[in-house]
């Protein structure tokens, strides 16, 4: 049974969509063990708790520095004892100690087809409003691990999604969720659960 953490920020849609897919069988042989936010008053804690997932807040704001709050978020982290950390909507930057000791066993969810509108600064919005002023005529998301890098470890998946004439950063950053967030985000866990996928030179292979 693979144990998860999911990081989350804001309103945790993300979180639901794994919640759903663990409670609905996409997702197998996985539950999760915990939910933790940086944000006391994101929606993703009241997610899990009506759930009944264990969750908790550790804020970089509560300390009186940021090596005190990367240790104890650590900490917290690995008090869950997770086999996989799941990033969903979480926009704080991971402490190097975290990434080094769950290499390959972090995943991040990004609203763009990597390399596309990815990095310092595209999160949220910010990411459709350039793809939107770019004229592109497909965005997507993708699934990959995390390393050092911003959006720059092994990707997992991705899935397309159509831009259509008249979209609103809104109304696309919606199509986005509900089209390849939603699905790939579920997916990804469910392969990893189910040992399908394993890095090699820095890229990931599927396993039959």
């Amino acid at each position: 049974m693979l144990r998860i953490v999911v990081l989350v920020s804001g309103g945790g849609t993300n979180l639901q969509a794994i919640i759903d897919g663990v409670k609905d069988g996409i997702i197998s042989n996985t539950e999760i063990a915990g939910v933790i936010s940086n944000n006391r008053n994101a929606y993703a804690l009241k997610r899990a708790e009506e759930h009944g997932i264990p969750s908790l807040c550790v804020s970089p704001k509560e300390f009186e520095s940021r090596e005190i709050f990367n240790e104890k978020f650590l900490e917290a982290v690995n008090a869950y004892e997770p086999d996989l950390i799941v990033l969903a909507g979480f926009l704080v930057v991971i402490p190097p100690a975290m990434i080094e000791k769950y290499r390959n066993r972090m995943i991040n969810i990004h609203p763009s087809l990597i390399p596309s509108f990815c990095g310092k600064g595209y999160y949220g919005l910010k990411v459709h409003e350039a793809a939107l002023a770019r004229g592109v005529k497909v965005a997507g998301a993708t699934v990959h691990f995390v390393d050092e890098g911003t959006d720059t470890g092994p990707i997992i998946l991705q899935k397309a999604v159509e831009v259509e004439d008249g979209d609103t950063p809104e109304v696309l950053q919606r199509r986005v969720m509900e089209q390849a967030e939603w699905k790939i985000l579920p997916r990804a866990i469910d392969l990893i659960a189910n040992g399908k996928v394993m890095v090699e030179d820095g890229k990931v292979k599927m396993i039959q």
